[in-house]
């Protein structure tokens, strides 16, 4: 059971602060419900108090695990031969968006924003994008008490970081290596093809 003042996450709609509890009645049927205010869009969601286990509420994750946020959004890009499948890949990231698990929704918001970067995005997979990141940030704000400009900057450069080092590190499996010739004097980079 949550407290009015509780920061806690609601799976596909992001984190919120519990507001209020209250009784309401709805067709014929009283219930208590969290009332959870989103610092995002200042959108207010009511939940069952009884379901709220089952709907995947939790409390937001600490500055460590949000710590850890950074981590998964600093892995490279890696190459899209693999995932070919449109459906296949956005029912496998509508599963992870679910799962209300703040390393999920950040594997999201990278692969998707990497293959935007890398060769665009359906207009479906344009909105999962924007709604990981809105998920993911709602959260970030709470845990990381910053604003949500900080937060969305931070990522953005992030990311943008580790898709040149995953383009970097392609260009160098295939054998095209910038680097500095030592018999240069004029320090110019050398491109070898392999």
């Amino acid at each position: 059971m949550f407290n009015v003042g509780d920061k806690v996450v609601y799976p596909m709609h992001g984190a919120g602060t519990i507001v209020s509890i209250e009784e309401k009645e709805m067709l014929n049927d009283i219930n208590n419900y969290y009332i959870i205010k989103m610092p995002v869009d200042g959108m207010k969601l009511m939940v069952p108090t009884k379901n709220a286990d089952a709907i995947g509420v939790r409390e937001i994750s600490d500055k460590d695990i949000s710590e850890q946020v950074y981590k998964v959004l600093e892995k490279p890009k890696e190459p899209y031969v693999h995932d070919a499948n449109w459906s296949k890949r956005y029912h496998l990231n509508v599963e992870k968006i679910k799962s209300g698990d703040i390393l999920e929704v950040a594997e999201v918001v990278r692969d998707l924003s990497h293959r935007h970067m890398e060769r665009g995005l359906s207009i479906g997979e344009k909105n999962m994008l924007a709604k990981a990141k809105d998920i993911l940030i709602s959260e970030m704000v709470l845990s990381q008490d910053m604003s949500h400009d900080v937060i969305d900057n931070k990522i953005e450069e992030i990311i943008k970081e580790s898709y040149e080092a995953g383009l970097n590190t392609e260009m160098d499996s295939k054998g095209i290596l910038n680097e500095s010739d030592d018999n240069n004097d004029s320090g110019d980079n050398v491109i070898r093809l392999d």
